[in-house]
């Protein structure tokens, strides 16, 4: 018996140092450049938080521009959040285009923090009918599939080449931070408004 609540005890212990040492998950961060300096981005977020974010090294950063929704078909690799509608549909709050050297990424069907409720679909776009206003996506992915209405007002995007220099005061940022050993955001990618165009992710 004492062998036993050992054995139990010892599980319980390995099982609490796995869930610690399993990566928290990434905070996305969406928000207005308050600051820039050679390590540090510092952002006021939409919810009035200023953040610190500690830039990696190599950073990438990347641009978003308009895609017309009518290029969006068959083949396509999208990622779009979406708001739910009544018996089940799902309406687009935007749409990202991905490259085809990132097809496959992020691809499943998931919550989403864009706003209450939202969801993200990513996967490969197996059917298009036109709607009343806007399209209607069929949506494929690992394990399932979705059909979401996309407005004819909501923003088609992919992204778009940036460079350092573009993180300004006053421009619009969106990037998925993760903690370091001390607690302290850090970052590799940010996405940043360039030509009037804002990431809506």
């Amino acid at each position: 018996m004492r062998a036993r609540t050992l054995a139990v005890a010892l599980s319980a212990g390995l099982f609490s140092l796995a869930a610690l040492a399993q990566p928290a998950p990434p905070t996305r961060v969406r928000g207005t450049i308050a600051a820039v300096d050679a390590q540090t981005l510092t952002v006021t977020s939409r919810d009035g938080q200023t953040l610190a974010i500690r830039l990696g090294d190599p950073l990438a950063v990347a641009a978003m521009k308009k895609v017309d929704l009518g290029s969006v078909g068959a083949g396509s690799y999208i990622g779009t959040a979406t708001r739910p509608g009544p018996n089940g549909s799902l309406t687009a709050i935007e749409v990202l285009v991905f490259p085809e050297a990132m097809r496959g990424a992020g691809e499943g069907h998931y919550a989403w923090d864009l706003e209450p409720e939202s969801t993200m679909t990513n996967g490969t776009v197996s059917g298009v009918v036109s709607a009343t206003a806007g399209r209607e996506l069929a949506i494929t992915y690992k394990g399932g599939s979705n059909t979401v209405t996309v407005p004819a007002d909501v923003p088609v995007v992919t992204f778009a080449p940036a460079e350092r220099a573009d993180l300004k005061p006053g421009a619009t940022v969106f990037l998925a931070a993760t903690k370091n050993a001390e607690g302290q955001l850090m970052a590799s990618r940010v996405t940043v408004s360039k030509d009037g165009v804002a990431p809506p992710m």
